[in-house]
Order: C-alpha cells, then sequence, then structure tokens
C-alpha cells in the first residue's frame, strides 16, 4: 500500500478537538462553514499548515509572510492583522493544551456569496477564517524508508495561467497528480513545468543528490515552500554545496540520492522514481545529515 509523507498514526484525542471558526471554537462535530462560502463553492481562498514544536509554531513569521501574499494578490481581505492571526492561532492550541506533535490547517477563504457564482462583488461578509489543530505524527517508517515517486503527465502551470505561488484552496491540479501517481502504484506525484524540467510534488519539494551537490528546481514553478527554503539555507550554512536550477528526469534517474520537503514531514527519503531504484535504494549520508540539521533547527527556532 503506497504511504506517503503525510502518512500519520491515527490519535483518539482529536476527536475532541476544539476548532476555531471566525472568532469561536467549536467541537469537531460542530464546527461548520456556509454551503455558500466562497471556500466551499469556488477554492477560494489561501491556506498555510503549521508544526506546532515545542509551545511554539515553527517559522510562523514565514507562513504569515507567505499567506498575506497570497491574500494580497487574490485582492482578498483577511480581516485581521498578522498579530491578530497569531493570536487567534495560539488561543487555539492552548484551549485544546496543545504542546507538541501538532499538525494545524490554517484556512482563510474569501467568505460567504449572495449566490453561488465566482464574482468576487457578489461575496457579502467578510473572510471566513478556520484554524484546525490536530495531533499527528510523521510515520518513523516512512522518514527512514523513504517514498516512490511517479512523474505525472499533469504539469505544473506558469504564471499566466494559475500562479504556483499562491497557496490556494484551488488544488485540482495537484489532487489530479496525486490521483495518477496512486493509480501506478507509487506514493506521491512528480510534476514536470512546461518545458519538461522537474519541478516539484503534488504536495512536497523534491531534490536530488549527485556527487555531494544538492540539486532542486529553480523555483519558478513550485511554491516558495518554507521548508524547502530552510534545506537550501542549511545546505549553505554546513558547506554542502547546493543549487537551484534546471534539471531532467535523467539525472534524477542517475542521483546519488533524492529527497522531499514539506511542513509536516520535514525532510523524507525519496528511494523509487518510476521505477527506477535512486542510488541504493535507501536513505543515504546526505539525506541523513539534512534530517538531523532541519530537526536542530527546528528545536532552535521553537526554543525562542
Amino acid at each position: 500500500m503506497a504511504k506517503g509523507t503525510h502518512e500519520f498514526k491515527e490519535d483518539g484525542r482529536n476527536q475532541n478537538i476544539l476548532i476555531y471558526v471566525n472568532g469561536e471554537l467549536y467541537p469537531r462535530d460542530e464546527a461548520k462553514v456556509s454551503v455558500f462560502d466562497s471556500g466551499f463553492v469556488l477554492g477560494d481562498g489561501v491556506w498555510e499548515g503549521l508544526r506546532l514544536h515545542h509551545g511554539h509554531l515553527a517559522f510562523l513569521k514565514a507562513h504569515l509572510g507567505r499567506l498575506y501574499e497570497g491574500a494580497k494578490a487574490l485582492d482578498l481581505d483577511i480581516g485581521l492583522r498578522k498579530e491578530e492571526l497569531e493570536s487567534a492561532l495560539y488561543r487555539t492550541v492552548q484551549a485544546n493544551n496543545m504542546t507538541d506533535d501538532v499538525h494545524i490547517r490554517l484556512m482563510v477563504s474569501r467568505g460567504v456569496k449572495a449566490t453561488p457564482y465566482q464574482d468576487p462583488r457578489v461575496t457579502v461578509g467578510p473572510a471566513t477564517i478556520v484554524i484546525i489543530p490536530e495531533y499527528k505524527v510523521p510515520d518513523p517508517a516512512v522518514l527512514a524508508s523513504g517514498v516512490r515517486l511517479f512523474t505525472v503527465h499533469v504539469r505544473r502551470s506558469p504564471p499566466d495561467v494559475q500562479d504556483p505561488k499562491l497557496n490556494s484552496h484551488s488544488k485540482l491540479n495537484c489532487i489530479i497528480a496525486c490521483i495518477q501517481a496512486t493509480k501506478a502504484g507509487a506514493d506521491e506525484a512528480l510534476m514536470l513545468d512546461p518545458s519538461g524540467f522537474v519541478a516539484t510534488c503534488n504536495s512536497t519539494h523534491f531534490f536530488i543528490v549527485r556527487d555531494g551537490e544538492v540539486w532542486t528546481s529553480s523555483g519558478n514553478y513550485c511554491l516558495g515552500g518554507i521548508t524547502r527554503g530552510n534545506v537550501i539555507d542549511l545546505c549553505r550554512e554546513s558547506d554542502i554545496p547546493v543549487y537551484q536550477k534546471d534539471f531532467s528526469l535523467t539525472d534524477v534517474y542517475g542521483a546519488d540520492e533524492a529527497f522531499v520537503t514539506g511542513t509536516f514531514a520535514g525532510v523524507a527519503p525519496c528511494t523509487q522514481v518510476d521505477g527506477r531504484v535512486i542510488g541504493e535504494g535507501s536513505r543515504g549520508p546526505v539525506v541523513q545529515r539534512l534530517q538531523n540539521l532541519y530537526q536542530a533547527l527546528l528545536d532552535r527556532e521553537c526554543a525562542r
């Protein structure tokens, strides 16, 4: 059975969580939004995934920066200042007595519409803000054994189609990519850019290691990943040569190691792409080093 980087063990505590909806906290079964909400009707909104570690929201400034930048691009008024939204996040996790092993989905839609139609001018209320905190620990087996990727036909779009820098609710292209990879028996999808160069995965960012060098895409056709950026910085700080560049599937198949990054799992090895075994088919030394460096960075970030 396929296991992606978002694989986790069920936690019974999640049945009793309180969920933030527009300033109020509701039990899981009572947390609702309108069927006329822009996010439900059209996927009109932006979101962030966050990790709570030692009572601190990791890399929160960067996540909120990306959220507000996306909202501005969509001409969407979140209705709260960054400081107010930060307070809402901490209020939610504190109401749930949460400190560790928590993944948070922060969602902002344009708000309720007078009628189900795409024009933002028929929105009749303020933005809808939802915060869902859950106890989720990445599957240790995935972090050790890695994931298998399949290159899909769905391409990452250029900015004049739908800017991949937007972390929007509209993720249908990534969902179709995920479905295709699953049907092929893989864990996640590897997506190419319009020119056929490697871009990113459907829900994570992709890296390879060749001759001690770490390569990732140019970044022109992928979301500005927070973990991706942190790993690039860690490489530079640790004298690991790192390059953002165009490269092809031939470069991938011949790589010594490969890995993916994301807020939930951090750094996870990739051991197979399109049926080709990458390197020795197991977690390599560079990936393991980066996992340790990233964990240390997370601990430092959340000790402040």
